[in-house]
């Protein structure tokens, strides 16, 4: 089975590196935030300080008040390595954070990166190296999704659907080049305090909604590059999967009233399309005179995530071992289940996020 995690973990840190730095390279400045992460945060942390790129001058973590020893951990780094930087983040959000090391760093570039993410040995050297050639505002890798259990599996099943990726750009590995969002991102950190750095107002979508404002001042403002390898793990569960796509919903709601100019028509297809079908539920329970095949619209509206799961699933089951699959080999789910969590996926995603989009709708107009 191929694994992901291609960094040394248990490196030694070089308690010195910070002296060692080569000028020749942009400065640059590592953005975590945080929130009980003490599972992933010293991994995390290890990994990055152990890259070959010869100007990292500083990891900043901004913490939302961890209650599991995130902070101690990270404190303890600090001691090891006076590049790490711990930032206490009151209002809790990502984008508060993101805009507090902002304000603290001195990089000249400016690279997110998230506790739930795996990273290439190479990745900051392939984020710099895209920054530098395509001239573009912001620069990232596709989403690569990967799983430990069979939810996750079927999570990352359903991305490679139209249905379930939107057909955004970011979301297949392969791309390269320009697009309108990409996951993470790798900026010019000047450009970010130009432009005022991330909306507090969203509790989510806030990268989305800054990239609308890079590409306000240049359509060439996001770039993909596939050699750029990140990997994703989505939300354990059911539960999870829907409180997410509930606040997806709601800010992409706000990013859409506050960017009306630009079109976003994939941030809104869930919200339009079920506003038709519940609005044809409607009028059939009012006016039941105009013979609307409601049933057969609910059940054809069912069938149809499940059947593009079997077809997802037969068509992606050999990388579901070699490329998604990060668990034990004893453990690896039956295609059954991969099938079953995939169309459930596919049903929830959509749903979950008009129901937010809604929600967020009539709270703005009431």
């Amino acid at each position: 089975m191929i694994k992901i995690i291609e960094q040394n973990s248990n490196k030694k840190l070089n308690q010195n590196s910070i002296h060692n730095i080569d000028t020749n390279y942009p400065s640059l400045s590592i953005a975590i935030p945080t929130y009980n992460e003490s599972v992933h945060i010293e991994k995390l942390i290890r990994d990055f300080l152990s890259t070959k790129y010869q100007n990292l001058i500083e990891i900043f973590v901004a913490d939302g008040g961890s209650t599991d020893g995130t902070q101690d951990i990270v404190q303890k780094l600090s001691t090891e390595d006076p590049r790490v930087k711990l930032i206490h983040n009151p209002e809790k959000i990502q984008s508060a954070g993101l805009n507090l090391i902002i304000k603290e760093s001195t990089g000249d570039i400016f690279l997110r990166a998230d506790a739930h993410s795996d990273y290439a040995s190479d990745y900051i050297e392939k984020c710099v190296e895209a920054l530098l050639k395509s001239k573009a505002l912001n620069v990232g890798g596709a989403q690569r999704f990967v799983a430990k259990n069979a939810f996750q599996s079927g999570i990352a099943l359903a991305t490679k659907s139209l249905l379930g990726s939107g057909g955004a750009k970011y979301r297949n590995p392969n791309y390269h080049g320009y697009a309108d969002t990409v996951y993470l991102g790798c900026f010019w950190r000047k450009v970010l305090v130009d432009i005022g750095g991330f909306d507090t107002i969203l509790i989510n979508n806030e990268d989305a909604e800054l990239n609308q404002k890079l590409l306000t001042k240049s359509h060439q403002a996001i770039y993909i590059s596939s050699d750029i390898k990140v990997w994703y793990y989505p939300r354990k569960n059911w539960k999870s999967l829907f409180i997410q796509y509930l606040k997806y919903g709601r800010g992409r709601y706000l990013t859409a009233t506050k960017h009306r100019q630009q079109l976003q028509i994939r941030g809104k297809l869930p919200f339009l399309v079920l506003s038709v079908i519940f609005s044809m539920m409607l009028i059939d329970l009012i006016v039941p005179q105009m013979g609307l095949p409601m049933e057969k619209v609910i059940i054809i509206g069912l069938l149809i995530p499940f059947l593009e799961s079997f077809r997802v699933t037969c068509k992606f089951a050999d990388n579901l071992n070699t490329e998604i699959w990060q668990g034990s080999e004893d453990s690896l789910p039956s295609y059954l289940s991969v099938w079953f969590f995939c169309g459930l996926s596919l049903l929830t995603m959509p749903f979950a996020h008009f129901c937010g989009y809604t929600y967020q709708m009539l709270k703005r107009k009431l």
